[in-house]
């Protein structure tokens, strides 16, 4: 009988060495701009903004949000940053249609039921607008809609997370601005500006 030929054998997986200089960009992603540094319909990228070659978003940012991106050469910092399994505490400056009741105020913090299920409890409070007019002019006015302004506080990762979470009670966002994650802050970075800081979590 002929020989049955043996099959390749499987390659391994070599996981890619660090680079030899870490580095970490916090970057104030302005209205408007796409999360990637290409794109074929000429809309705005990170490459308008951000010089700095080999590095890479660790997570993303619609492109109608607005706020802290991090970016990094190092793709296990990149990974840690990304996983949701790490639950990086993610903060939000949110402006929504109405004005919002204490009840759907302590919905937003005991969890909300989206269509891919409950989210975890989040942190939730409002906020005076001064406090953000000032490091952050309004992309848009609603003059005939009362609005308002509340900080969330979430650990997960999910797609429109922030967005879908006051939509489901019945607070639309109109505006919504990335201030941290996890340790790192916008600090007084304006819309476009970026600064890097030690590549380490």
């Amino acid at each position: 009988m002929p020989a049955t030929p043996r099959r390749p054998a499987a390659k391994r997986r070599v996981a890619k060495a660090p680079p030899a200089t870490p580095r970490l960009l916090l970057l104030n992603k302005p209205f408007d701009v796409l999360t990637q540094f290409n794109d074929e319909g000429g809309r705005a990228t990170l490459k308008d903004y951000v010089d700095v070659p080999g590095v890479y978003p660790a997570g993303r940012l619609d492109r109608d949000s607005e706020g802290l991106l991090l970016l990094t050469n190092d793709g296990r910092l990149q990974a840690r940053i990304a996983d949701p399994k790490h639950k990086l505490p993610k903060t939000y400056w949110v402006q929504v249609e109405g004005e919002p009741s204490d009840e759907q105020l302590q919905r937003l913090r005991a969890g909300v039921e989206l269509s891919d299920g409950p989210t975890l409890p989040a942190e939730c409070r409002r906020l005076e607008p001064p406090l953000l007019w000032a490091r952050h002019p309004p992309v848009r006015f609603r003059k005939q809609v009362p609005t308002a302004w509340l900080e969330l506080v979430i650990r997960e990762g999910r797609n429109r997370q922030v967005r879908r979470m006051t939509a489901a009670v019945g607070l639309p966002t109109l505006r919504l601005v990335r201030v941290r994650i996890g340790p790192w802050g916008l600090a007084e970075l304006q819309p476009g500006q970026w600064r890097e800081v030690p590549a380490a979590l």
